[in-house]
């Protein structure tokens, strides 16, 4: 066996509407279609063959109660500018020093793993890396 691409990722979600609109506008990702499956989700492209899949499920684990951490289970993305990133969402309201956990940055521009991060959390406390190949 030979793996060629992660294909997808599944993230479970309370609130579909609040989630679509937290990977649209902070995330900026773009709809793909989605089969007529009998549960409720939405289907979003990144680059050019991966999907990130919203699924509303009861029976979900969460990080209920638990802080942003960069070293958590954790889905990374890779951007173009560090700094372009950085201040598209601080326009959105993120601060590294903001006390509510759902606005709040932890900010690794000089990252141990090589290159820079950014790290945020999703309305249902899942954690998103977001890092550059070089701090510009």
């Amino acid at each position: 066996m030979r793996i060629e691409a992660l294909h997808h990722v599944s993230l479970p979600v309370t609130d579909l509407r609040r989630s679509e609109e937290f990977y649209e506008q902070v995330l900026c990702l773009g709809r793909v279609p989605r089969p007529d499956f009998d549960f409720p989700g939405a289907w979003f492209g990144i680059g050019k063959t991966q999907q990130l899949h919203l699924i509303v499920f009861t029976e979900q684990t969460f990080r209920t109660g638990k802080a942003l951490a960069t070293r958590d289970i954790h889905l990374a993305v890779r951007v173009g500018s560090y700094q372009d990133t950085l201040r598209f969402l601080r326009s959105k309201g993120y601060d590294e020093n903001n006390p509510d956990d759902f606005l709040r940055l932890i900010l690794q521009p000089k990252g141990r793993a090589g290159f820079p991060q950014i790290y945020i959390l999703d309305p249902d406390r899942h954690i998103i890396e977001i890092n550059a190949a070089v701090l510009d």
